[in-house]
């Protein structure tokens, strides 16, 4: 079952109120921060769960066994519009190792897309942690694409999907095709519109952040 934020009462809850609200969003750069701030709470959920160990730390006055992150996990982001859920993912685990893949909708119709990856940067994932970051979650086909492409950089041993908001479509799509995946998202709507835009969704997340593009 996927981790969803929202079903939890927590200051989350009120940055996603903001990064919808489309008076809100004319203010680019608090649209921005605000999807970092759920990239950080996303990030310190998903510590929960992530393999630790035991680590003797020298303090000014003795030895405290520490229990820290065994390793620091691969943060792979789709962009443009995953750049500032990434960056609060990358406020936390802040020694991490960092992978980007472009992947766009190339649309052969009025309607009718493909998705295209063009563009991938990754370290070796072979036996790593690798957290896939992406704000909307729609159909979930360019999150596959984009696991597909990065495994031939390695196979992880384990491997997280985070979304801001995802449609139940998006999410079903991921379980079916990439069963071993733990998805964490903020908040889950319930439809996609004709465009496979989520409904009620925010609008698009690049654009929001970095302006329109051509």
């Amino acid at each position: 079952m996927p981790v969803i934020l929202t079903k939890q009462n927590s200051i989350v809850c009120d940055f996603l109120a903001e990064i919808r609200n489309a008076q809100v969003q004319q203010d680019r750069q608090r649209f921005r921060r605000n999807l970092e701030r759920v990239g950080e709470i996303l990030a310190y959920e998903m510590s929960k769960v992530l393999p630790r160990k035991s680590t003797e730390i020298q303090t000014p006055l003795g030895i405290h066994a520490s229990n820290v992150l065994q390793e620091q996990p691969v943060l792979a982001t789709v962009l443009r519009a995953g750049l500032p859920l990434h960056q609060g993912f990358l406020n936390y685990f802040d020694w991490a190792d960092n992978a980007y893949v472009s992947a766009y909708r190339k649309h052969t119709h009025s309607k009718d897309f493909e998705i295209v990856v063009e563009y991938l940067a990754s370290p070796n994932l072979q036996d790593r942690t690798l957290i896939l970051i992406d704000p909307m979650l729609a159909t979930g086909q360019s999150m596959y694409l984009t696991y597909k492409a990065l495994l031939t950089k390695g196979k992880p041993k384990q491997v997280f999907v985070a979304s801001l908001i995802a449609s139940e479509q998006g999410i079903a799509f991921v379980q079916k095709n990439m069963p071993n995946a733990q998805i964490y998202v903020a908040d889950v709507d319930s439809s996609l519109d004709e465009n496979s835009y989520i409904v009620p969704g925010l609008g698009d997340a690049g654009d929001l952040s970095f302006g329109e593009k051509l």
